[in-house]
């Protein structure tokens, strides 16, 4: 694909594949089997400008193009899918659209210390008994004149526990979704963290719950009402997935060679076997194929004409290609693959949720047979 990026391209893939290199590789292991969130990444991800890279410079984003951002997001992966969330999360969920859908004040106050790592922030959508039916949500902003009554809880909300601002989807008085600001220390607003993942170790989740939260009139985003407003907020983050989950994909796949090369059984290589070659090329195929379809898709986001169900095909098959690659990579470890001295398992179990979240695998597809028939499945 490398023909087909510019220099500028290339100079911040590398930036960012060196700072992986140095400040997540090393620690990643132990940060998923400790099950530790390090919070000091989140101002090394502000100063190497991962969060919200599209959004312009003037608001402390990186006024980059699109598929800079897919770029960024596959070298985060690269090094963990969870760290990749963290980033993806803070950019395209709690930036993008206080950008698309705040005010000039708003974009004022809270853009720069997001883009700066110095806040970190969340995106209150999936809730209990709603996920993939986000229209269906229980959680209600209610107008008292002076500021609105805010009551709820949303599930399985990366970046929660630790967030200083979350943007939180509602339904007012008339049935609509509206979405607010709310920050942390309000009164009535708690983020307990979830425990016990075995997915996603190493980035932090939790709820949101909302007890008669007091939220100011100035924190509801003015220029968006309706679920087009958080399912454009998705799009954006699941175009960074489609990119990112190529980077684990990478990840195994040179795992996998490398290893293969060094690994001996029967007197030479293991890579020296049919079934390993056979392997190894279908997944350096299925990786150059879904590169071509994400850059593809970046040209189309950087002219505006990206469609929802193109970034729902794209982040499908990037997901189910990277699922399928790391367990071949497996294979081909053997009994080490399931050792933290390889990514493997660690990129698998990570999988597990991206394929889950932001859009189910299922889901992706349905939306895909929407596009194609005409006709919705899944009402």
């Amino acid at each position: 694909m490398d023909g087909l990026l510019t220099e500028e391209h290339k100079l911040i893939r590398q930036s960012i594949r060196d700072f992986v290199k140095k400040e997540i590789s090393p620690n990643i292991e132990k940060w998923a089997q400790q099950a530790h969130f390090p919070s000091e990444i989140v101002r090394k991800f502000g100063e190497v400008g991962a969060f919200g890279p599209t959004i312009p410079t003037e608001y402390g984003g990186g006024g980059l193009d699109y598929i800079s951002y897919g770029l960024i997001m596959q070298e985060i992966e690269r090094g963990d899918s969870g760290m990749r969330s963290t980033a993806s999360v803070q950019g395209s969920l709690v930036m993008y659209p206080i950008y698309a859908y705040g005010s000039e004040e708003q974009r004022k106050k809270y853009l720069p210390k997001l883009a700066s790592g110095e806040w970190l922030g969340c995106f209150g959508l999936t809730e209990p008994d709603h996920g993939s039916n986000p229209g269906g949500m229980t959680t209600t902003i209610k107008d008292m004149g002076d500021y609105y009554l805010l009551n709820g809880a949303k599930l399985w909300i990366s970046n929660s526990p630790q967030s200083q601002v979350a943007v939180v989807w509602a339904k007012n008085d008339e049935g609509r979704i509206r979405g607010v600001i709310v920050e942390k220390g309000m009164e009535g607003f708690t983020a307990p963290e979830i425990h016990n993942k075995w997915s996603l170790r190493a980035s932090i989740t939790g709820e949101l719950v909302f007890d008669n939260v007091k939220v100011p009139k100035e924190n509801l985003l003015p220029n968006v009402e309706g679920l087009k407003g958080p399912l454009g907020c998705l799009d954006s983050a699941r175009y960074g997935i489609a990119w990112g989950a190529i980077g684990v994909a990478i990840d195994c796949y040179e795992s996998a060679l490398k290893y293969s090369l060094e690994r001996e059984q029967f007197g030479k290589p293991i890579a020296s076997f049919q079934l390993q070659q056979k392997k190894l090329a279908e997944m350096i195929t299925e990786i150059t194929k879904a590169q071509l379809m994400v850059w593809r898709l970046g040209v189309l986001k950087n002219e505006g004409k990206a469609t929802s169900a193109q970034i729902s095909m794209a982040k499908r098959n990037s997901v189910d290609m990277a699922l399928h690659i790391a367990r071949e990579a497996r294979q081909i470890h053997g009994g080490m693959g399931i050792t933290g001295e390889y990514p493997i398992m660690r990129h698998m179990m990570n999988l597990e949720s991206v394929i889950t979240y932001e859009g189910t695998h299922d889901i992706h597809l349905l939306i895909t047979g929407a596009d194609i028939t005409g006709i919705q499945a899944f009402k």
